[in-house]
């Protein structure tokens, strides 16, 4: 029995090395290239610049939630700068106030989550 025993220890140690290993082959397609193509924003005029800062209420982590948050933000045409600090709670942005408005900027925040779990207060610019 104890035979049986080591020998099946040994195949299954043997299949989690032999299906573990890494082969992944890097090719990007269409989506992945397009993914990875940085979007460069037009320069704001002084006149326009406009910066707000607000609590987001909602965030887990730092990673899934306040780096998803401030990607999108920064993807927005007409912000040149977004940046979330997850400990704060905070977000600041700088953008065009003639293409961005508080509105917008309180809509994209609460649609990167389903609707419901990220709440913006506290907007001041």
């Amino acid at each position: 029995m104890k035979f049986t025993k080591i020998i099946a220890v040994a195949v299954i140690v043997g299949l989690a090395f032999v299906s573990c290993k890494k082969t992944t082959t890097e090719t990007l397609t269409p989506a992945t290239a397009e993914a990875n193509i940085v979007k460069e924003h037009k320069p704001i005029a002084a006149e326009n610049v406009q910066t707000a800062s607000f609590t987001i209420e909602g965030m887990t982590c730092a990673m899934g939630c306040a780096k998803t948050i401030e990607q999108e933000l920064a993807d927005l045409e007409g912000v040149e700068k977004a940046a979330v600090d997850f400990d704060k709670k905070t977000a600041t942005i700088t953008f065009d106030k003639t293409v961005q408005n508080p509105e917008s900027l309180t809509k994209v925040v609460q649609a990167t989550g389903d609707g419901a779990t990220y709440k913006v207060s506290n907007f001041k610019s």
